[in-house]
């Protein structure tokens, strides 16, 4: 696994790119095929622990400023708002061609966005979200045909 994210953290820029998405603003597209499996790239940001993150999204709603977190087990989460790269971009749908996967890596959790399936050069990648269960509904705008209209 070592090896193949080292692979991965050479490769990613070149195989990604961020462009307009008719999903939601921005999204993560692919600039070469990917094979089913294959690691995409690593969601990267500021590791925080889970305490902080209800502070820093009530900081940058108050600021107008978009919220990428990923949460990574019960004590952590991954902030990419400020430090993040360009996985901050994938978009949810509820038919996703990828998934993400925490990994150990040389004893360091890193969270990985694999391919669920054979993707061909220019699609955007997507992953299934999965928020919990609210009462405040999160309307989806993935456009799949097995959309469940809801992000939660």
């Amino acid at each position: 696994m070592a090896m193949r994210y080292r692979t991965l953290k050479d490769s990613s820029k070149e195989s990604v790119g961020v462009y307009r998405s008719h999903i939601h603003g921005r999204g993560l597209f692919c600039n070469r095929d990917i094979e089913a499996g294959e690691m995409v790239i690593e969601y990267a940001g500021e590791l925080i622990r889970s305490t902080l993150t209800d502070k820093r999204e009530r900081y940058y709603d108050s600021r107008g400023i978009g919220c990428y977190m990923f949460k990574i087990d019960e004590n952590f989460v991954v902030d990419a708002t400020m430090r993040g790269n360009a996985a901050r971009f994938i978009n949810h749908s509820c038919e996703p061609n990828c998934y993400s996967k925490v990994v150990d890596i040389l004893g360091h959790k890193h969270i990985i966005i694999f391919a669920l399936r054979r993707i061909v050069q220019g699609e955007e990648l997507t992953y299934d979200y999965k928020f919990p269960f609210e009462d405040v509904k999160i309307p989806c705008s993935c456009g799949s045909k097995k959309c469940r209209k809801y992000l939660n």
